[in-house]
């Protein structure tokens, strides 16, 4: 009973005394021109790093691209041919989706570097962490939306079969067209935005929280009594660093075909 007891005030305190990650740390201070329109914080400098080294990347393996391609050109162009085949042209078409698949290939290589940059070391947080990033992104994916629409339908049309879907008695109109603008300007870009935004945010959260617990058990507090506790944190971070890199793919996977489909959505539809 003495010892369960001491256990659990251990435990009780260490939760105390560790210092725990919080939402504060996805708005750090200013590193650089502080004070200036073009201040800097660690989440802006991780995106102009991240940039850099992708541009980077594919810039030289385009120079450098064979006939015959080497183990990371193939790499590369299988990752290029699955948001073609697998995401653009499964939803769209070849016909309709060529003009489309430049921007959705940005959209994924984009998203999935920056979503990594949470498990890479010296960066240690998603550039896509922060609610500007996703809205930026789903802005540009409405921007086009109403654009593929407008030119496919006209803007007269184009409201038409957005605010009054065919097939619905005309008194419900009035209800349903003030919804249907609703979810257009802001409910699918606001959810498009909150699904990166929080998958991101939560997933950093939870391995931060168990590599600082992990640092804390088994450095910080050097009590043997809870070590056990440490190596079972250490554990569930290795866990999440794994998931977190799946999720760093799905999320970009998932943000792309979205855009995809919502832009096709703009289309009018194939008797």
């Amino acid at each position: 009973m003495i010892s369960a007891a001491y256990a659990v005030g251990a435990v009780t305190l260490a939760a105390k005394s560790m210092e725990m990650p919080s939402i504060d740390d996805f708005l750090p201070p200013e590193i650089l021109f502080s004070g200036t329109p073009f201040a800097v914080n660690r989440i802006i400098l991780v995106r102009i790093l991240a940039t850099a080294i992708m541009l980077v990347v594919l810039g030289v393996t385009a120079a450098r691209a064979r006939l015959i391609p080497g183990r990371w050109q193939a790499a590369i162009e299988m990752m290029v041919d699955f948001v073609r085949d697998n995401i653009v042209y499964q939803v769209m078409g070849e016909l309709r989706g060529r003009r489309y698949v430049p921007m959705v290939t940005t959209v994924f290589f984009t998203l999935l570097v920056f979503n990594l940059c949470g498990i890479v070391p010296g960066f240690n947080i998603a550039a896509s962490a922060t609610i500007t990033l996703p809205l930026a992104f789903a802005l540009w994916c409405f921007c086009q939306y109403w654009v593929a629409g407008v030119r496919e339908k006209g803007l007269g049309r184009f409201l038409k079969d957005e605010l009054f879907p065919k097939g619905v008695p005309w008194p419900i109109y009035f209800l349903l067209a003030p919804i249907q603008l609703l979810e257009l300007l802001v409910i699918r870009p606001f959810s498009l935005t909150i699904r990166l935004f929080a998958n991101m945010v939560s997933g950093h959260l939870i391995l931060a929280l168990c590599l600082s617990a992990t640092q804390f058990f088994l450095i910080d507090y050097a009590g043997k009594l809870l070590m056990p506790f440490g190596v079972i944190t250490f554990a569930a971070g290795v866990f999440m660093f794994l998931f977190e890199a799946l999720v760093a793919f799905l999320q970009a996977y998932i943000f792309a075909i979205l855009t995809t489909a919502y832009i096709n959505m703009s289309y009018p539809e194939i008797d």
